[in-house]
């Protein structure tokens, strides 16, 4: 019995001497969404600041943790106007709700389990995970990618504005498309 329990002990004890801290790089990071315009075309975009940080292990080529915050007023579509009422009370609240964040609970297979809190509201989520693996870069740096993809509808965190259109419909969908590409930096 302790021999077993002493293997065991070993074998985790291994495994985490190849886990490394990563932050992420977002100069080489992504956070890109796209809903639905008028019912007939899409409207996409990305928040320009965010930061996170994750635990990747590198033996077993698994993620342990990931954290990451959005800066919610860093949205961007294009569109002055159009970016100016998406942080307004109306739809983000950025002046009340400054901040868009995920934790991760788990990987399972390509699926990986969080929370996400936008506006206030906290909710369980479940994305398409992909595992882009390791390089060194041309510094010396390990890096490590990784990709979060899914839909969310958009009123389960209170962002509920909208308006109806004359020919049916409304003018804003409710799902919305999430696409996030990370590049960590393992830090020394």
């Amino acid at each position: 019995m302790k021999i077993k329990t002493l293997l065991a002990s070993s074998l985790l004890a291994g495994t985490a001497l190849f886990a490394g801290n990563y932050n992420v790089d977002s100069a080489h990071s992504s956070a890109d969404f796209s809903v639905k315009h008028a019912m007939i075309s899409t409207v996409k975009g990305n928040f320009s600041t965010f930061n996170g940080s994750f635990v990747y292990d590198e033996a077993s080529k698994t993620l342990q943790s990931l954290s990451g915050t959005v800066q919610a007023a860093s949205i961007d579509t294009g569109i002055k106007d159009r970016d100016e009422h998406l942080r307004s009370a109306d739809l983000f609240d950025v002046a009340k709700y400054p901040l868009i964040t995920f934790t991760l609970d788990e990987i399972k297979g390509d699926k990986a389990y969080g929370k996400l809190t936008m506006k206030g509201v906290t909710k369980p989520v479940v994305f398409a995970f992909e595992n882009g693996g390791s390089a060194t870069d041309l510094y010396g740096n390990k890096r490590v990618g990784l990709g979060l993809s899914g839909k969310i509808n958009r009123s389960d965190f209170g962002i509920t504005w909208n308006k109806a259109l004359e020919t049916g419909g409304v003018i804003v969908g409710e799902e919305v498309k999430i696409d996030v590409a990370l590049e960590g930096i393992l830090q020394k």
